[in-house]
């Protein structure tokens, strides 16, 4: 399969022009400049585009290897140089399409598992959904999903996650309980990425548990995406913060991995479901963090903060469906924060938390603006949390981009 490298010198663009090649029917891959000699030792590729601040020192030793090259400036001008640039990297050759990968796929997954059995880590969200089917189309009921209800999720979500696996896709479901559990583990814990950790240790530990009732399951498939590989700085990322799949992982793991979705951005993913026929309600639901709620309490987690959000969550979930406006925003994020301030109730002063709102629009994670949805609907979102949910005592709304703020807050 032909494949270009786009070499990141620092540009907010990389991503855009990686996606851009895909859409023509090349494969690419983004590397920082500084990794660039370790993904030249994985494969010599068709082609390099640059993009930002390279230094001359590097362009130089790129021009060594005889393959075209592009640098890339201006976002405005991209279409017509590529389309030059890769007939001369690739000819006429177009491998890389949605039914190629999914072809190429499920050939993979069935060549690294061989006869033997694998778990999946499921969290209802679409990454982890989809691979479930991926590896489920390939290897049939060899697999089997472990759902680790972690005292984390959004009210009502694990009776959907269930009944959604069981029901419609008929993959053999283990339903784990272990609230109290994770929230154990994690008492006391402020830090943002030690949380992130510990919950990605205590995950796999259930998963080893799971795994040995059943016996001879040496697999485990991850729902693992391109976006948070590069985040996560494993191999030529750069490091933004761990993701519980990623960098979370405990070194002495006993499974081998089968991570299918490590080459794709998020709305690739969401395009192999339909090619997969999963449900809508599935694929378009908004990304949801793996520690779930955890990284969307700051500070501490406890029962008392989870139950706050989660009434808070589904309040601001009903409204922009009313509004007609949950399709429209990528990702609607409510964070509980570690502050508190004073207010005015019927009994006198009040001193309750923070409510952080973070809507967002996106098309893969690697960046993000926040959505200017309408006063009337921050107002109705405002009023209901203020009236009906005990412990809150203001409501703000996020208007940074992403970068540089990360989507979640944590």
């Amino acid at each position: 399969m032909k494949r270009i490298l786009v070499v990141d010198g620092g540009s907010l663009y990389a991503q855009d022009v990686a996606r851009k090649v895909r859409a023509l029917g090349i494969y690419s891959e983004i590397v920082p400049g500084s990794a660039v000699v370790q993904a030249l030792q994985k494969a010599e590729p068709s082609g390099i585009i640059l993009v930002g601040r390279i230094s001359p020192r590097l362009e130089e030793d790129l021009a060594q290897l005889s393959r075209p090259i592009l640098r890339l400036g201006d976002e405005d001008a991209w279409d017509y140089p590529l389309e030059g640039f890769l007939n001369e990297a690739c000819g006429s050759e177009r491998d890389w399409s949605m039914d190629s990968f999914l072809e190429q796929a499920v050939d993979k997954i069935r060549s690294q598992v061989g006869s033997g059995r694998a778990i999946c880590g499921l969290s209802g969200g679409v990454d982890s959904s989809v691979a479930a089917v991926l590896v489920h189309r390939a290897i049939g009921d060899r697999l089997t999903c472990i759902y680790v209800d972690h005292g984390l999720m959004r009210k009502g979500e694990s009776e959907q996650i269930v009944n959604t696996f069981e029901g419609q896709f008929g993959i053999p479901l283990i339903h784990v309980q272990a609230q109290d559990r994770f929230l154990n583990k994690l008492e006391g814990i402020e830090d943002p990425e030690q949380k992130r950790k510990i919950i990605g240790i205590e995950f796999i530990r259930v998963f080893e548990e799971e795994a040995a009732k059943l016996g001879d399951a040496a697999f485990l498939v991850q729902g693992t995406v391109y976006p948070d590989v590069l985040e996560s700085g494993v191999g030529p990322g750069t490091f933004v913060k761990s993701h519980h799949n990623v960098g979370g992982l405990p070194e002495d793991l006993r499974f081998e991995l089968v991570e299918p979705l490590t080459p794709l951005f998020k709305d690739e993913v969401r395009l192999l479901g339909e090619k997969l026929q999963i449900p809508q309600e599935i694929l378009w639901r908004h990304p949801f963090p793996g520690p779930g709620l955890a990284v969307r309490v700051l500070g501490s987690v406890t029962k008392e903060k989870l139950g706050i959000l989660r009434e808070a969550d589904a309040i601001v979930m009903e409204e922009i469906r009313r509004a007609g406006w949950y399709d429209k925003i990528w990702q609607a994020a409510v964070v509980l924060t570690d502050l508190r301030t004073t207010g005015v109730g019927r009994s006198g002063r009040t001193f309750d938390y923070v409510v952080g709102l973070r809507f967002v629009t996106s098309r893969d994670g690697m960046s993000a603006d926040w959505v200017r949805v309408p006063y009337e609907l921050l107002a109705s979102i405002s009023e209901r949390l203020l009236k009906e949910v005990e412990g809150i005592g203001r409501v703000v709304y996020d208007i940074s981009p992403k970068p540089p703020a990360t989507i979640e807050w944590e």
